[in-house]
């Protein structure tokens, strides 16, 4: 564990996940030919949802009806598409609040994270433009990944590099340059869609995640090759954890006391204590893992290996992999459902998301998506799949009860 701001920078790079990362960084940091980087700073535009008042009525008799409804299994079920979003977009990943608001991060090619609600619809378009100092210099970001607390107050929105005086020397996804310029998560109040706290992490900051408690949000540094720890109620980074060379997905236990996180870099995950930020290894996972997600009890770790083309689970008690599947060509991001019984894992190079089994590790249902499908959430209030693809779309399924 380092000081806040430390830079401890690992050159080795595993022979293994060399060409794989080559593969990777050309899609992740080539803009899409559907949508070209922006010079200029785009135009915000804003729509607020109407805030709805009703009048309080006082009775003498109140009559309350609790009403218990069962959800069926989201195994026994089927993927329906239900809407396609378009408009000024080129989203790297989209991540609902689990209150009603869907954000999707655009990357440097449209510098905007757009919002909308649960009607598809779009409820405000966020400029990444914001002042770092004391003067009236604006400087741009490029928003990658976010994370919404458990309340859907705030949501943490890491961003890929910076542009203006004095960023020059972003690291990429090659991590080519040395002393490469540090980045920001923005924190976005989701009651008035604006940035409210502007944090500095390392260099190339991209997935995020939250501890249940909402307390501290960890951020994985690609080129700084470290997490960052970023205390909520400080709004600063109050620690650095060493990992190896690009880190990327983090999980982070029930309890919130141990975070997991892939290092691309290499075959192995990490696990780090939340308390001591000791670390400890999950060896021979594969090829450049890259998202994790836990099982509900925290009993199975899940991996998409990036360099595989494979999704293994991992048992947490022995700390082996005891199944290895294909779910398609380049499986890149993944979420589960609500009941823990279903994953779904998009394939950047086969234009699909797959459905999985989570507890036969089997694939039950592949549904073709827009080219380069590369972010995916699943909205546990309508029991949807939200999948954001690079070029220019976000498709939106349905889990659907296929007897009916």
């Amino acid at each position: 564990m380092q000081s806040a701001g430390s830079r401890h920078l690992k050159p080795a790079l595993l022979f293994l996940g060399a060409l794989a990362l080559a593969a990777c960084a050309q899609a992740e940091a080539t803009p899409p030919t559907a949508a070209p980087v922006m010079t200029t700073l785009p135009p915000v535009s804003t729509t607020t949802v109407p805030t709805t008042t009703a009048s309080t009525t006082t009775t003498t008799t109140t009559t309350t009806t609790t009403t218990t409804t069962t959800l069926p299994p989201t195994s026994g079920m089927e993927l329906v598409e239900v809407q396609t979003i378009r408009g000024d977009i080129s989203p790297k990943s989209v991540v609902a609040t689990g209150h009603g608001l869907f954000f999707a991060q655009n990357m440097m090619y449209r510098h905007t994270v757009t919002v909308y609600n649960n009607e598809y619809e779009l409820v405000a378009t966020i400029s990444d433009a914001v002042n770092l100092g004391d003067d009236e210099t604006t400087h741009q970001g490029a928003p990658v990944e976010a994370v919404p607390t458990s309340d859907g107050r705030f949501v943490y929105v890491s961003n890929y590099q910076m542009y203006g005086p004095g960023y020059g020397r972003a690291g990429g996804d090659g991590c080519n340059l040395s002393d490469w310029d540090e980045s920001f998560v923005y924190r976005i109040d989701t009651e008035t869609l604006q940035i409210d706290q502007v944090i500095a992490v390392g260099a190339v900051p991209k997935f995020l995640a939250i501890t249940p408690d909402d307390g501290t949000v960890l951020v994985s540094n690609w080129c700084s090759f470290d997490m960052s720890v970023v205390d909520t109620d400080l709004g600063e980074e109050v620690a650095r954890v060493d990992l190896g060379r690009h880190p990327r997905g983090i999980a982070v236990t029930g309890d919130g006391l141990t975070a997991f996180v892939a290092v691309m870099g290499s075959t192995r995950i990490a696990a780090v204590d939340l308390e001591s930020f000791a670390v400890d290894w999950i060896e021979g996972v594969g090829a450049n893992p890259r998202h994790l997600v836990l099982s509900p009890n925290d009993e199975y770790l899940y991996a998409t290996l990036n360099g595989e083309g494979r999704l293994v689970r991992i048992d947490l008690d022995t700390r082996e992999v005891v199944d290895r599947i294909w779910t398609g060509s380049a499986p890149r991001s993944m979420t589960i459902s609500d009941d823990g019984l279903s994953l779904y894992v998009v394939n950047y190079e086969s234009d699909t998301l797959a459905k999985v089994d989570a507890a036969t590790m089997e694939v039950t249902q592949t549904v073709a998506v827009p080219h380069h499908p590369i972010g995916v959430t699943f909205d546990p209030e309508q029991r949807e799949v939200w999948v954001a693809s690079y070029s220019g779309t976000i498709t939106v399924l349905s889990e659907t009860d296929s007897s009916q």
